[in-house]
């Protein structure tokens, strides 16, 4: 009588443990797997430029080719991109938010489809596809205000001689930035050895506007070469005279920084 109770008992062990595996899966809640072509906005972990957020800023100011026609019409703002990261970290479905200058929105996609890889995005154990929201500014330099210098009062603690002021009204191209970029591209010289090397981009410069308006100590702070640093050196010292800058009513010198524009 005993041996079946135990054949029954042993039988009903068997199955509760056959059963306590399938109990627990319906128990436990195992995270889902990121579908295959999903495209995230908030992750776990963001996908990333490769070097770091520093590292993309400088390549983003290093590669933008400012468009003439932008720079002659006095275009400037920021251009917001969203973009998708894809899993390879390549950078995919490029677009402008709210379109504006199209020349500016264009170079701005241009330097985002040109970039290099990130590191792609984490979610759930995976990797996964992720957009992304850059905003990519365009401003004409010495437009946003003016570093300038004047006279120091007597008695001043560097015995007299120059002061950094905010001035009151920047210096400005006669007749306006556009007609400024129009003459340079007018008067523009291409160099021969640039042609036959097919180099263009632009040349940040460096002068100074004294009081008279007229352009001194021209020079390149970023080169192209091959002609083109020369070139838009000759330009720049041939160049009309501006109105120079204005501290309480009068006249005063001011540095600019400025980019000549070389466009096959």
């Amino acid at each position: 009588m005993k041996q079946p109770f135990r054949q029954v008992l042993l039988s009903a062990l068997l199955s509760a443990a056959a059963l306590a595996p399938a109990f627990a899966q319906q128990k436990l809640k195992y995270p889902k797997a990121p579908a295959a072509n999903a495209i995230y906005d908030a992750v776990e972990k963001p996908a990333l430029p490769a070097g770091g957020v520093a590292a993309f800023a400088q390549y983003l100011a290093d590669n933008q080719q400012y468009p003439t026609a932008a720079l002659q019409a006095g275009a400037q703002g920021t251009v917001t991109v969203t973009f998708v990261v894809e899993k390879t970290g390549s950078l995919g479905e490029v677009a402008v938010t709210q379109p504006g200058n199209a020349l500016l929105d264009a170079e701005a996609v241009r330097l985002i489809k040109a970039a290099p890889r990130w590191t792609p995005a984490r979610h759930r154990g995976g990797i996964v596809r992720q957009r992304q929201t850059v905003p990519v500014t365009f401003q004409i330099p010495g437009e946003a205000g003016a570093a300038a210098t004047t006279p120091a009062p007597a008695g001043a603690a560097d015995g007299g001689g120059t002061q950094v002021v905010t001035a009151d009204r920047p210096a400005r191209p006669v007749g306006g930035t556009e007609a400024f970029f129009e003459w340079i591209q007018t008067n523009q010289k291409y160099p021969p050895l640039a042609l036959q090397r097919k180099i263009d981009g632009k040349v940040l410069m460096e002068f100074i506007i004294e009081k008279d308006g007229s352009l001194t100590d021209i020079k390149p702070i970023k080169r192209l070469g091959s002609g083109l640093d020369e070139e838009a050196v000759r330009l720049l010292k041939a160049a009309p005279k501006w109105e120079p800058a204005l501290y309480k009513g009068q006249p005063i010198k001011q540095k600019m920084v400025l980019p000549v524009v070389f466009s096959l």
